[in-house]
């Protein structure tokens, strides 16, 4: 619930984030919802922070976001190959199409 707070405050200030946390709000396609949490919580962090991608399949998937985590981890590769976002493991930049194993985070470039 927190995370849903945290985007309808994102969406409420306006700025570049706000039509991603819009989007991930909607009801429309899961994965448009977890890309679009996905970049609102980075680009609210900013690069000298980040979020988990747990953090967007709570956001979308409520009570069932476990099934959201391949997706969600799919999702963060896929932006972080076209330059949107950097993958993180222990503070160290993965190369998105490295095998990754364990918890990763996600932070705006």
């Amino acid at each position: 619930m927190a995370l849903r707070i945290e985007l309808k405050s994102i969406a409420d200030a306006g700025g570049p984030a706000a039509r991603y946390a819009d989007i991930a709000l909607g009801d429309g396609p899961v994965v448009e919802r977890l890309e679009s949490a996905i970049l609102a919580l980075a680009h609210r962090r900013g690069p000298s922070s980040s979020t988990c991608p747990s953090d967007a399949a709570r956001a979308v998937g409520g009570q069932n976001w476990r099934d959201l985590m391949d997706d969600a981890r799919a999702i963060a590769r896929d932006l972080a190959r076209q330059g949107d976002v950097e993958i993180t493991q222990k503070g160290e930049v993965l190369h998105p199409d490295a095998t990754w194993r364990g918890p990763i985070r996600i932070r705006a470039k």
